[in-house]
């Protein structure tokens, strides 16, 4: 079972931007540039997507704390099509 993620802190990595180190299960250092290229990217991408649907809502008259907690939701709820490598 994977460890739970915490939210960054002030020694973290800043939350609106790929963490300068992407992780395997084991805590070590994912090192190949193609696939941080893809993870930075992947992140830039879902980022503009939550941005837009949030402006989306917020222009509709949502309440933004529920469609807050409803996305945080909805990605908590995700899982993995793959089991986790551990090579």
């Amino acid at each position: 079972m994977s460890e739970p993620i915490t939210p960054p802190t002030a020694e973290q990595d800043d939350p609106g931007q790929p963490p300068k180190a992407w992780l395997r299960p084991d805590g070590s250092v994912i090192a190949c540039t193609e696939k941080i290229l893809v993870l930075n990217e992947n992140f830039l991408e879902l980022k503009q997507l939550a941005q837009d649907a949030l402006d989306d809502a917020l222009l509709m008259g949502c309440s933004e704390a529920q469609v807050r907690a409803v996305y945080r939701a909805l990605f908590d709820g995700l899982k993995g099509s793959f089991p986790e490598r551990q090579d």
